[in-house]
């Protein structure tokens, strides 16, 4: 792994494991998505509130290993306040930056290149894909 590729895990995938964003249950919150793997035992619920087309609030609650929670945690953090239809973006920009060599890529948030180290170990990239996958499911809903 390059340094750069280092220094941006621990700024963001040890940052956000140890001090994840909106980590909270908001179980009254009107849409729950369920985040498992069962192969590994992560599990989080993302809890989020929508309105005219925004996504105007998002927690979640949880466990999993240091990338899952953090990859959950820049989720949550990106998406907030966010139109649906730029999360859709967002959510598509960060998928593709796990498979394929991004870290070029200019206009890619710095959160997003962190976890392309996950593809060096590609066991991984699952931890990483975790919660965006489920948010991509209900926003293709």
């Amino acid at each position: 792994m390059d340094e750069r590729l280092k220094q941006l895990y621990k700024d963001v995938i040890l940052v956000h494991n140890k001090n994840p964003y909106h980590f909270e249950k908001k179980e009254e919150f009107p849409v729950v998505l369920k985040a498992y793997n069962p192969i590994c035992g992560d599990k989080f619920e993302i809890y989020l509130s929508e309105e005219a087309g925004k996504i105007k609030e998002i927690y979640f609650h949880g466990f999993g290993c240091a990338i899952s929670k953090a990859a959950t945690s820049v989720l949550v953090e990106t998406l907030e306040g966010k139109p649906v239809e730029e999360a859709t973006i967002l959510v598509e920009s960060y998928l593709k930056s796990l498979s394929e060599d991004t870290s070029t890529h200019e206009s890619l948030p710095q959160n997003f290149q962190a976890f392309g180290a996950a593809r060096e170990f590609p066991g991984r990239l699952q931890c990483a894909s975790l919660s965006w996958e489920e948010f991509r499911k209900w926003l293709d809903s």
